[in-house]
């Protein structure tokens, strides 16, 4: 068994898996899985940059996440950061921070590596499952960007598009800094429009359409399932491998797209920092699964967090 700490920061979220890793079952034994809400992807979309006070959200979590990995005492750490980290220009501001945190410099990883990790964490206990078909199509919606894997046992196609639940939200529903609320037809038609067209940029290197299962990732979809299954509080034992059919989340999505921010706010399962960016993560998911004619998606809860720990169980060297 090897001791690992495993990082994923992302345009809305930074997460922490501690686990301990055995290749010789594929088992994960998750030790502390945790997740904050920091925003770092806050303007990114229109400034190019990663704001103060949104670098400072981050590496306090950074510092909590140190005393974990401390005290639970891991071996190995990676520090992975994906799509808000890429687009900025001041990215060195943000390595430099972690680094003096951590010990461990973030690997601003490319949308492609990205996608390979989600695969591997999303699908790695699915295999010997005989009531879902293969290949997959792994779907994974993050705050700046989503990716589109296709595969059985090895990723076949990869594709990350800049469409996300925070990106569509700052570039469509938010007016003088406020989110709109609700969002109006003709803002919810731009969204739309957006996620069609990185669909179609997806479809150009992923064949959406030949995949069997639909395995859905990251925090619009889990908050989906919570949703449909009118859970009292998120519970990721219920969430985990639940299975959504397409008019269920065409109902919800629907629902969160005419609902008002004290509404969505009243839904048991809701996190506090996805209130105003799960309408937009809801209707990302709903186009998937028009598009590619998916009946229904297999939620996972484990994700590129989990791709991220195994990769550093199988030989990556990160100190800690």
């Amino acid at each position: 068994m090897t001791r690992v700490a495993a990082i994923d920061c992302g345009t809305n979220s930074i997460r922490l898996l501690v686990a301990d890793a055995d290749p010789a079952t594929g088992g994960l034994t998750d030790l502390d899985r945790r997740m904050t809400i920091v925003r770092l992807g806050q303007g990114v979309d229109r400034t190019g940059r990663l704001a103060p006070e949104a670098l400072e959200r981050t590496f306090a979590a950074c510092r909590e996440y140190a005393e974990v990995i401390k005290g639970h005492g891991a071996e190995r750490l990676r520090f992975v950061a994906t799509s808000a980290s890429r687009d900025a220009e001041n990215r060195d501001d943000f390595v430099r921070g972690v680094l003096d945190i951590l010990g461990v410099e973030p690997e601003v990883i490319s949308g492609r590596r990205e996608a390979e990790f989600s695969f591997t964490g999303a699908t790695r206990e699915l295999a010997g499952r005989d009531d879902l078909d293969r290949p997959y199509l792994v779907v994974d919606i993050g705050g700046g960007s989503t990716e589109f894997v296709v595969g059985d046992d090895h990723v076949r196609a990869a594709r990350s598009v800049d469409v996300g639940c925070v990106r569509l939200t700052e570039r469509h529903l938010v007016h003088d800094g406020v989110v709109t609320d609700p969002p109006t037809g003709a803002q919810v038609a731009a969204m739309r429009a957006d996620i069609e067209a990185a669909l179609d940029l997806a479809g150009r290197t992923v064949p959406l359409r030949e995949a069997r299962t639909l395995v859905g990732l990251a925090g619009s979809v889990t908050t989906v399932s919570a949703i449909a299954q009118e859970l009292p509080e998120y519970d990721s034992a219920a969430i985990h491998h639940s299975r959504v059919s397409h008019d269920r989340v065409r109902e919800i999505t629907d629902r969160l797209l005419r609902s008002t921010h004290a509404e969505r706010a009243a839904v048991p399962s809701m996190h506090p920092g996805r209130v105003d960016v799960i309408a937009a993560g809801a209707l990302v998911l709903l186009s998937v699964m028009e598009r590619t004619g998916a009946q229904e998606v297999v939620v996972s809860e484990h994700d590129i967090l989990d791709g991220i720990a195994w990769s550093v169980a199988q030989g990556f060297r990160g100190a800690v």
